[in-house]
């Protein structure tokens, strides 16, 4: 059975630079202090665990209290939430990606100018809130779907910015209706990284090309999501996992070639063990068939 795996499979820059931040800030603290994040570091239940063993927690609350230092997480951190960290005298360890800081920055430059924002996006995603919120109060629109097209307010100057890990092609298909029903034509951000573009363009080729698809990383990774949504449509045996545990040798049942990709936040060694479990079942089969 041939096997493709994605070149740009795990962490991407900002991921990288965040879990290194946190390893050599635990390294810096003695046995008996920890460490904390405000979320989850990166959206990947493994390597927060793993952070978790050397003395990384996270908490949900920055009033949760009794700590000196916070580390800000790859999504970075509302705006309002960073004023009340510097107010507090807390030592803040910057760990935000900086694709979403130049996110932030372009929104904060827009709504100085009056711009209207509208982002695309899940407003649920912690880097969502932490962007729109340097917009300014109630001038802004966050949207997920099509439909939500119709909540634009058309008569405002519009300025468009995307989650860093938006479907490049669903947000091109929002600039354009956008600039169909607009008054004037609307001012765009471009936000998306290099990293997701490229995860996606060779994600969509290996999945045109291959008899099963596995997309590995965290089910709260909304990158990983989008990569196991854009393989799904063009291959309907994809299937997302998080780790090789999961792996089912009925999924390769007749299957000839099979691709791997994996989400921004899902590092290395994870990866090279759902490979080991894929050549260990096509191992098998050739042996049961010999």
């Amino acid at each position: 059975m041939k096997i493709i795996v994605a070149p740009s499979a795990g962490f991407c820059f900002g991921v990288k630079r965040a879990v290194n931040m946190a390893l050599d800030a635990a390294e810096q603290y003695k046995p008996s202090e920890k460490l904390i994040t405000l979320g989850p570091i990166i959206h990947n239940p493994q390597v927060v665990k793993s952070l978790e063993d050397k003395g990384v927690f996270s908490i949900d609350d920055i009033e949760t209290g009794g700590y000196n230092s916070i580390l800000i997480r790859s999504h970075g951190v509302k705006a309002e939430v960073m004023q009340t960290l510097k107010s507090k005298g807390v030592r803040i360890i910057d760990a935000t990606c900086p694709f979403v800081k130049k996110a932030q920055n372009y929104i904060n430059e827009a709504a100085l100018k009056g711009y209207f924002i509208i982002m695309v996006g899940d407003k649920n995603h912690p880097e969502v809130q932490s962007v729109i919120s340097f917009a300014n109060k109630e001038r802004f629109l966050v949207i997920n779907n099509l439909a939500d097209l119709e909540k634009v307010p058309v008569n405002e100057k519009l300025a468009l910015i995307s989650q860093t890990t938006q479907d490049v092609n669903f947000y091109k298909q929002v600039i354009d209706e956008i600039n169909k029903i607009a008054k004037d034509k609307a001012v765009v951000f471009d936000t998306i990284c290099d990293a997701t573009m490229i995860k996606q363009e060779e994600s969509r080729i290996i999945a045109s090309n291959v008899d099963v698809m596995l997309v590995v990383g965290g089910y709260n990774s909304a990158n990983t999501n989008k990569l196991k949504n854009i393989c799904r449509e063009i291959q309907h045996n994809t299937y997302h996992i998080e780790t090789e545990n999961e792996v089912n040798p009925e999924w390769f049942r007749n299957a000839k070639s099979v691709g791997i990709t994996a989400g921004a936040s899902t590092p290395d060694w994870i990866i090279e063990k759902v490979l080991k479990k894929v050549h260990d079942i096509d191992e098998a089969g050739l042996k049961r068939f010999a």
